[in-house]
């Protein structure tokens, strides 16, 4: 997810479409909470890890 996240940034960033950036960041982020919660021992989505 966060690689995906930052594609669509690099994307949105050199063709110039501003919804490409924000989905970009809300991938980034969202993908960045995931991997914190899963590596600290909380259950993401019923798995005790995230990956």
């Amino acid at each position: 997810m966060i690689v995906l996240g930052i594609i669509l940034l690099v994307i949105g960033y050199l063709v110039g479409f501003a919804i490409l950036w924000t989905i970009g960041i809300i991938l980034v982020v969202v993908g960045i909470i995931l991997w914190i919660l899963g590596s600290v021992g909380h259950k993401v989505g019923g798995r005790r890890h995230y990956w």
